[in-house]
């Protein structure tokens, strides 16, 4: 299983090895020393974590080897995770409790809190869709289990209207994306930078936006094997030290940094720049109101069958993994 995965991992894995150059700014990081021989297998989305981090240059001075893996969406992530095929990854917290209710054996250990707004569902520009109220009857596509169909669902209930009322198509992004634009499917469930993308570049409209329907987590998420491992759970801790600064830099020179995503994803500068922008979003530690949420999410689940039995999401966190900023 795990080869098969690691064959459909898409890109390129990219190998970081240590510099002499410290980074800057990381005196607080925790020890690293004889971690050379520790190589971090990491699952990305779109070059979210990894385009930051180079465009900050806090990846210099590592003392382990990093390996990135692409993947288009949190589906994906979440099965390499459970294949350990990658120690850890950058998911959307629904997709990783969906996942780990149907088997999954992943800990969430830090959690991006960002501006939910572009977690939204769309729809092409000359489409007769105008409002929530019009998707009665429509197709929406999204992944199954994802922060699409979360929004999706909760955006309905919202207008009064019922899960049954709408029809899911499920798909990744890009083919949903193609589907809608086709007339094959009504409305397209996404997230930044697609999000972005649709709206700068091909003119797609939103018609309902996250706030006030999804809780604006993203969770960094490590296997158990990973966990287990001393030498790895310190290279871990100073990954999130580096991530969680990184994301400060990308918030105070998002328009820089737009240049350097576009060259690493393919993106073009403009809606990369509109995805980090307006995303806003800060690192910190997994706190109470994060386990709380996502219990909310679960239960939320489970009520509309997309999991078969009620969880407790208690377990699925590893709160021992700090940040410098304290969570909300």
């Amino acid at each position: 299983m795990k080869k098969i995965l690691l064959g459909m991992i898409s890109a390129v894995s990219i190998s970081l090895t240590a510099c002499n150059k410290p980074a800057e700014n990381t005196q607080e990081l925790s020890s690293t020393k004889n971690l050379a021989q520790i190589e971090l297998k990491i699952g990305d989305q779109k070059g979210n974590m990894r385009a930051q981090l180079e465009a900050s240059q806090l990846l210099e001075g590592i003392d382990y080897k990093i390996s990135w893996y692409e993947f288009p969406a949190a589906a994906p992530v979440a099965e390499a995770l459970n294949a350990t095929a990658i120690d850890i990854g950058y998911l959307g917290d629904a997709p990783f409790i969906f996942a780990n209710a149907n088997g999954g054996h992943t800990r969430a250990i830090a959690v991006n809190r960002y501006d939910p707004y572009a977690v939204a569902l769309l729809v092409p520009k000359d489409s007769p869709i105008k409002s929530i109220q019009d998707i009665k009857g429509k197709t929406v596509t999204a992944n199954k289990g994802s922060i699409g169909q979360l929004v999706t669902l909760r955006a309905v209930e919202r207008a009064g209207l019922k899960a049954s009322d709408v029809h899911f198509k499920f798909l990744p992004p890009a083919d949903g994306k193609l589907a809608v634009a086709n007339g094959n499917v009504d409305v397209w469930a996404v997230w930044d930078p697609y999000t972005a993308y649709a709206e700068i570049i091909d003119g797609f409209r939103i018609i309902e936006n996250g706030r006030g329907l999804y809780s604006g987590f993203t969770f960094l998420a490590a296997t158990e094997q990973a966990l287990n491992h001393q030498q790895k759970r310190a290279a871990i801790q100073d990954f999130i030290y580096r991530l969680e600064e990184s994301q400060q830099w990308v918030n105070k020179n998002y328009q820089s940094f737009g240049k350097e995503l576009a060259k690493i994803t393919g993106i073009p500068e403009e809606p990369a720049t509109l995805a980090f922008k307006r995303k806003n979003a800060t690192w910190t530690s997994i706190t109470d109101d994060v386990i709380t949420t996502s219990q909310e999410t679960a239960d939320f689940y489970h009520l509309h069958q997309l999991l078969n039995q009620k969880i407790d999401v208690s377990g699925l966190f590893d709160r021992e993994f700090k940040t410098k900023q304290v969570g909300n």
